[in-house]
């Protein structure tokens, strides 16, 4: 299995139904009718928003620091079993507090399922959600800094169209001077305008998505020149119909302009796949060879927050595998 790296995954989107059913029953928590379907029943979405609705309407499984736990340490098991070496991961703690689950509670579970896991080196990435406004970011970064030694960075993600990057400068203004990593969603929904601010207004060192980037040639350059990453989610992108079909994926054409780009899941237990189905997805469409797909690998290394060191180790690896 090719070894690599996981930066755009967000832990609630791996909540398998397996597991959502068993969460339901331990916290006495009425599912909706949607949210039981098994993985041979595929989830259908018209877009982002109502793939939104669902993941937010499944969450209130989640109460105590078991339950996260499970779900992390489940995560990683199944990211282990496809070559993940390095796993980035995302969580969105102000879904949870909305539902009464205190912050200590969120960041004991999943720590605790990081803290163990032996086989994937794990951080996590506290993510606002863009939707509740630049005010509520700033209240959540406050909140989260007595846990500052439990996360490794901030990311804006959730409902893109109407929340530009620029309204949230000033908490990534505050979560740069704390030494957080900085990532964004930007060119999924929001067109290269949105790049262009997360970059030059937050100071985003990634940009996750970031696919419309494809459609501004000078901002193609940019990214190019500056090495800037890339975290495309091909599956993803697909059942939320960002793109008609993996066929119009433009994953070739930010190869061919020499990209930082690089191959995740997203939310895997939605969108069908964790990272190793993506690969090879990927290499079924485009007859990607062994070549092309380490280069993927390779690049998410070089696009982690792990140490040189690490990122040299797990590249070395690249060789033994293909």
């Amino acid at each position: 299995m090719l070894p690599k790296a996981e930066l755009h995954v967000h832990i609630e989107g791996t909540l398998e139904p397996g597991l959502l059913v068993r969460l339901a029953a331990r916290n006495g928590v009425t599912l909706p009718a949607a949210g039981t379907r098994g993985r041979t029943d595929r989830y259908r979405f018209t877009g982002l928003q109502s793939f939104l609705d669902l993941y937010y309407a499944n969450l209130p499984v989640l109460r105590t620091e078991e339950d996260f736990h499970d779900l992390a340490r489940a995560y990683l098991v199944r990211a282990a079993s496809a070559g993940v070496r390095r796993a980035e991961i995302f969580f969105d703690p102000q879904a949870h507090l909305a539902n009464g689950v205190p912050l200590e509670v969120v960041f004991a579970g999943l720590s605790a399922a990081v803290e163990e896991s032996a086989e994937v080196s794990a951080e996590l990435i506290l993510c606002f959600l863009r939707d509740l406004g630049a005010q509520a970011a700033e209240e959540m970064l406050r909140a989260a800094m007595p846990f500052r030694e439990r996360f490794t960075g901030v990311g804006l993600d959730s409902a893109e169209a109407g929340f530009p990057p620029s309204l949230f400068r000033e908490v990534f203004r505050r979560a740069a001077a704390e030494g957080l990593h900085r990532v964004a969603h930007a060119g999924e929904e929001g067109g290269p305008d949105y790049v262009w601010e997360a970059l030059d207004v937050l100071g985003a060192e990634r940009i996750d998505h970031g696919i419309r980037a494809m459609e501004d040639p000078v901002l193609v350059g940019r990214l190019r020149d500056e090495r800037i990453p890339l975290t495309v989610c091909p599956l993803s992108n697909v059942a939320l119909n960002v793109v008609p079909s993996l066929a119009a994926h433009p994953l070739p054409a930010m190869l061919e302009e020499g990209l930082l780009v690089s191959v995740h899941s997203d939310d895997p237990a939605y969108f069908g796949g964790y990272a190793d189905d993506n690969f090879a997805a990927v290499q079924r469409e485009f007859g990607l060879d062994e070549d092309a797909l380490a280069l993927l690998a390779r690049n998410s290394f070089d696009s982690c927050f792990a140490s040189e060191k690490d990122r040299e180790r797990w590249k070395a690896g690249l060789s033994g595998a293909r």
